[in-house]
C-alpha cells in the first residue's frame, strides 16, 4: 500500500507565515477598534468650552420667553443655568442637555446617572436645552414649595435668590448670594426690564384713585387701573374679555393676569369682573362675609382681593365647594 506524501514545511518558513498571520490579525482588530471609537466620539458634544458671555449671548432670549410665559425672572433663569450647568460645560449640561440640575423626582423621561449629593443619582434628561428650560419653568410653577416666589415683583431678583434657597432649591447655604453675584457682575437684571418697562408706564400713566373713578362711555376701550380697599391695583373686564386681551390691554404678561385672578389662559371672563392687576393679599381688610345666592369661592376671592388659597384654608373648603347661601367665611387668620 503507497504511504501518502508528506510535505515538508520549513520550520522558519512555519514561523514567518504565523507571525504575518498574527500581525494582520491584530492590525484589523485596531482598525477596527479605532472605526468605532470614532463612530462613538463623533455622536459626543463637542469638547469646545464656552465662555460665560457665549452662554448668555445664546440663551438670553430662552430666558426672558419663559419669563413672559410664567413670570421667572430672566435673571434668575439665566443666573441659575450659569451656576448650575458651569456655562454650559457640565457633562451634565453636555451630556443631557440639563442646565438646571433638576434630578429625576416624578420624571418618566430618558434619565442621566451622574454622582452629586449622593453616588450615581438620576436627573432628568432632554432632547435639547430648549427643553430644559421650560422644565425648568414649569418645575418652579407647579409646585407649592415654590408657589410665594410668584408674589414677588418680577424685578426683585435678591428675593427670588433668597425664595429659592428657602424653598430648598439648593443646599448651598451660600446658593442666594452665589445666584446675585452673577446676577449683578453680568448686568443680567437688564432681561427683567424687557417685559416690566411697558407694564409700569401704562399702569402709572392710567392709575386712577377709586373715588375719581368716571365710568367709561359705551364702546370705549378702557386701560382705567382703579386701587382696592387693601391697595390692590385692578379693572373691570370688558364683553368678550380673555386673560390674553386683558393682558394685552395693559401692557402685562398674560402669566401675570392668569396667576393673579386665577384663571385659565383662554377663559371667558364676564363683563364687569373685577381683574387685578397686582397679586392679591394673604388677608382682606374685612373680617367676614356671608355667602350670597351663587357665590362660588372664586368670587369671594375676587370681591375682596384675598387669594384663593388662602380663603380655602381659613375656611377648610377647596375652590370647588359649593357653598350655601347665609354662611359665614372667614377672610383673615
Amino acid at each position: 500500500m503507497r504511504r501518502p506524501s508528506i510535505t515538508k514545511v520549513s520550520p522558519i518558513k512555519l514561523i514567518c507565515e504565523n507571525f504575518m498571520y498574527y500581525c494582520t490579525m491584530r492590525e484589523l482588530l485596531l482598525g477596527a477598534f479605532i472605526f468605532l471609537s470614532s463612530l462613538v466620539l463623533l455622536g459626543q458634544p463637542s469638547d469646545r468650552v464656552y465662555s460665560r458671555a457665549e452662554y448668555i449671548n445664546m440663551y438670553k432670549d430662552e430666558a426672558v420667553k419663559e419669563m413672559n410665559r410664567t413670570g421667572i425672572p430672566a435673571s434668575i433663569t439665566l443666573a441659575q443655568g450659569i451656576l448650575e450647568s458651569g456655562d454650559g460645560n457640565s457633562p451634565l449640561a453636555r451630556y443631557a442637555n440639563n442646565h438646571f440640575g433638576i434630578k429625576c423626582h416624578d420624571w418618566d423621561g430618558p434619565t442621566f446617572i451622574q454622582d452629586d449629593d449622593a453616588k450615581n443619582e438620576c436627573f432628568r434628561k432632554y432632547r435639547n436645552p430648549h427643553q430644559s428650560f421650560k422644565d425648568h419653568s414649569e418645575f418652579l410653577s407647579t409646585r407649592n414649595r415654590y408657589a410665594f416666589l410668584f408674589d414677588l415683583r418680577p424685578t426683585d431678583y435678591v428675593a427670588w435668590a433668597y425664595g429659592l434657597k428657602q424653598a430648598g432649591y439648593a443646599t448651598n447655604p451660600k446658593y442666594p448670594d452665589l445666584l446675585i453675584k452673577l446676577i449683578e457682575e453680568n448686568e443680567l437684571y437688564a432681561f427683567d426690564r424687557q417685559q416690566t418697562i411697558a407694564s409700569s408706564r401704562a399702569a402709572n400713566n392710567n392709575y386712577t384713585k377709586l373715588d375719581d373713578v368716571a365710568k367709561p362711555r359705551e364702546g370705549i376701550t378702557s386701560k382705567k387701573v382703579f386701587v382696592s380697599k387693601n391697595n390692590i391695583k385692578y379693572t373691570y373686564a370688558q364683553r368678550g374679555d380673555t386673560p390674553s386681551i386683558i393682558a394685552s390691554r395693559q401692557n402685562m404678561g398674560i402669566w401675570q393676569i392668569k396667576r393673579y385672578n386665577n384663571l385659565e389662559q383662554d377663559q371667558a371672563i364676564a363683563e364687569g369682573t373685577i381683574i387685578y392687576l397686582q397679586p392679591k393679599r394673604r388677608k382682606a381688610k374685612q373680617k367676614e362675609h356671608v355667602v350670597q345666592k351663587n357665590e362660588t369661592p372664586w368670587l369671594i376671592s375676587q370681591k375682596y382681593g384675598i387669594k384663593l388659597e388662602r380663603l380655602c384654608y381659613y375656611n377648610s373648603i377647596t375652590k370647588y365647594s359649593v357653598l350655601t347661601e347665609g354662611t359665614r367665611l372667614k377672610l383673615r387668620p
